[in-house]
């Protein structure tokens, strides 16, 4: 009869959940840029913003991610390409 053996399960299950923890706690500080920026640009609550994604993905299979990714990737590329300059001797 071993004795340990249910400890050592116990132990990488609280790994497992905490490195899902980790994992999106990442994705809630960073992921949910592209809806705050949607929602400061047309003027309601991210909120709506990010459950509008959430329904979106779920209706179309997908689609919603995908859409989600692209404006993240071009919000990325947005934000190096226009970067504010405070004056003429900042080039």
């Amino acid at each position: 009869m071993r004795i340990g053996r249910p400890f050592i399960e116990q132990k990488y299950i609280i790994l497992a959940m905490a490195l899902f923890y980790d994992t999106l706690y990442y994705f809630q500080k960073r992921g949910f840029e592209v809806c705050r920026r949607i929602a400061e640009r047309l003027g309601i609550r991210a909120r709506v913003v990010r459950t509008t994604f959430i329904y979106l993905t779920f209706v179309t299979l997908g689609f919603g991610f995908a859409l989600y990714l692209f404006i993240a990737f071009w919000l990325k590329i947005k934000d190096l390409v226009y970067t504010k300059r405070t004056s003429v001797f900042d080039l």
